[in-house]
């Protein structure tokens, strides 16, 4: 049998339990062989063709477990406020928000993402006040980085019917000081101006969802998710994704998670006839599933929101942070997903959250559902103590975490929680000799989807600023990608058909610019995707060197 690609001169990694090989073969849009050069080379025939890795390393294409591609994707057109990208005052940020204001008509919304008030000079949030000065025609609202607080100014207040007098949403706050409004939102209050915002267009929504597909291929991945569906367009963003999949628009594969709050789409979804799709192996040849519920625990711990049991320090403003639902009500809900099928993946990151998802979990348990076998998940999962841990082990319950969590926040963990707690958030070493299957990602757009700043820091723990954290809590670059790939895999139900490179598997295959496995950690970070394959098909071709393998078995 003669193989439609032959990869060979440099390592492939194969996976975790398998190490390197020299040479691979595809065929049919799966691995033929792979192994020693002179074995694979007997695969290789007239029409063959062949790829020269010159040093370079081919890896299991990388799968983000955890993101919000389509609000990823719309945010490309959205104000940036990213400190990466030079967002570190608050004249900054006013300065990008008059320019929106400047290029918008008049009465249009201004939307931005992305900003840290712990990296902005003034150390706070924007306020209503500085929004209206630089935008007085315009509603205006900018998420933070996390996703769980915002600010809004005056107009936009004025839209949503927020007033000086408007109460607290259950799970949610609006921020006054001396009695007035300061634009600031967190958690479920953020839904009060969400809610009257227009939302994008199917065709908007397609358009989105190629775009960040496309970037996604540019950096190494062939698989991804979007973790709340719903949250930006409600029910019509099912039809915007079976859209983009008809168009063959899609280019990740993907795991779809349903809102599953109370104004989330999932009941709705239900009603209208959307089932689950998780048992293993069910996905194996799919670009869409459907396999998950999604519901919110708490919030950061950088917007003070994540919930713990011991409080955050007084010098970054105390308090134990938000619970979104009480006990009954988170109960009920992951009780009510778990026995319709779904698989359940909670968004809780401080250790008290962690607990009331926990035992809403166990609660779940019965003979007629039982948890065995479920795979449900806890995302982010940040700051668990050691009991918690061995009680999802116990159950099947997976991390989801975010190692880019430590780069990009780990210095305001310090100035919030103290340097103890921060030490052993995000535990990736622990939990994988535990036995654990820690599925690292990186909630874009909340962090930069680039997996090179995530796999430096699974491997080096350094913050942003240098800071090392947890030096303990280090794994080997062998050990990050295993977290990048097959990982993702098993949290996907997909373990036996992607995230390693065996004979059989899907030829979901990464080729970087160096082989990042071998190299100094400061290189990982320079470090390039130049081919990423989706079936044995080329996706993304940095140099066009496999251009003629574009149509090559799917």
């Amino acid at each position: 049998m003669s193989a439609d690609v032959l990869i060979t001169g440099g390592r492939i990694f194969r996976g975790l339990a398998n190490g390197f090989a020299e040479a691979l073969a595809i065929k049919g849009g799966r691995v033929l062989a792979v192994g020693a050069a002179d074995e694979v080379e007997a695969h290789a025939g007239a029409a063959t063709r062949r790829i020269d890795l010159g040093g370079r390393v081919a890896t299991p294409a990388l799968n983000e477990a955890h993101m919000h591609l389509l609000p990823y994707g719309l945010g490309l057109s959205q104000v940036n406020l990213r400190a990466e990208d030079e967002v570190r005052t608050l004249d900054e940020v006013l300065k990008r928000v008059a320019t929106a204001a400047r290029d918008t008509p008049k009465g249009g919304w201004i939307l931005g993402r992305g900003y840290d008030h712990g990296e902005l000079d003034v150390g706070r949030h924007p306020l209503a006040e500085e929004l209206d000065r630089v935008a007085p025609d315009h509603p205006v609202f900018l998420t933070r980085t996390c996703g769980h607080v915002a600010v809004a100014n005056s107009m936009a207040m004025k839209l949503a019917g927020v007033g000086h007098n408007t109460p607290n949403p259950e799970g949610g706050a609006i921020e006054r000081k001396g009695g007035r409004l300061t634009g600031l939102f967190a958690e479920r209050a953020m839904r009060l101006v969400r809610d009257v915002m227009p939302p994008p267009s199917e065709a908007e929504m397609v358009g989105a969802i190629e775009k960040a597909g496309q970037n996604l291929a540019a950096l190494g991945f062939a698989s991804a998710s979007d973790m709340n569906v719903g949250m930006t367009a409600g029910i019509a963003e099912i039809a915007a994704y079976r859209r983009a999949s008809a168009e063959g628009r899609l280019g990740q594969r993907m795991w779809q998670v349903l809102a599953g709050n109370p104004e989330g789409i999932a009941r709705q979804a239900w009603e209208e006839g959307l089932r689950p799709n998780v048992s293993a192996g069910a996905t194996a040849d799919e670009m869409l599933a459907w396999g998950a519920v999604k519901v919110f625990g708490d919030g950061s711990a950088g917007g003070l929101t994540a919930a713990f049991f011991d409080p955050y320090l007084e010098s970054a403003g105390g308090g134990t942070g938000i619970f979104c639902f009480p006990d009954a009500a988170m109960q009920e809900m992951l009780g009510h997903y778990h026995r319709q099928g779904w698989q359940l993946d909670i968004h809780a990151i401080g250790d008290a959250a962690i607990e009331q998802v926990l035992v809403a979990m166990e609660m779940a348990d019965s003979a007629e559902a039982p948890l065995a076998g479920r795979r449900h998940r806890i995302e982010h999962c940040g700051f668990l103590n050691a009991a918690q841990r061995r009680r999802m082990l116990a159950h099947g319950i997976l991390p989801v975490p975010q190692p880019v969590f430590m780069y990009e926040f780990g210095d305001l963990y310090v100035r919030n929680l103290g340097r103890e707690r921060a030490e052993v958030a995000y535990p990736m070493r622990t939990w994988l000799e535990e036995g654990h299957h820690p599925a690292a990602s990186s909630d874009s757009p909340v962090c930069t989807v680039d997996p090179f700043i995530n796999l430096f820091t699974m491997v080096t723990r350094q913050t942003s600023k240098g800071t090392v954290l947890g030096e303990g809590e280090t794994l080997t670059p062998e050990q990050a990608l295993h977290c990048y790939t097959w990982c993702g895999a098993h949290s996907q139900f997909a373990e036996g058909e992607r995230g390693t490179l065996e004979p059989g598997m899907q030829a979901d295959i990464a080729i970087f610019s160096r082989d990042l496995l071998a190299c100094a950690p400061e290189e990982i970070l320079t470090t390039q995707a130049d081919l990423t394959f989706r079936g044995g098909r080329v996706i993304f071709d940095r140099h066009g060197e496999a251009a003629a393998l574009a149509g090559a078995a799917n």
